[in-house]
């Protein structure tokens, strides 16, 4: 599984607002082939980060409930 940094979905996301296709993270640069390859892109980075409430390590996540049954 990829790790991704919350810079690098800044980044993506600045990119997304300017329209532009092409996205420099440090000494990488990323040349995307769409608006949506973008923005699948930043749904898993949002996902990995935990930014979106379904971080990997959250799903399946349950808790608990009791009740005196009254």
């Amino acid at each position: 599984m990829a790790t991704f940094t919350k810079s690098q979905y800044d980044t993506l996301v600045e990119a997304i607002a300017q329209g532009a296709l092409e996205v420099k993270y440090g000494d990488k640069e990323v040349v995307y082939r769409s608006l949506p390859d973008m923005l699948k892109v930043k749904e898993i980075m949002a996902s990995d980060l935990g930014l979106n409430g379904t971080a990997p390590q959250d799903r399946g996540r349950r808790y608990a409930s009791h009740s005196k049954g009254i």
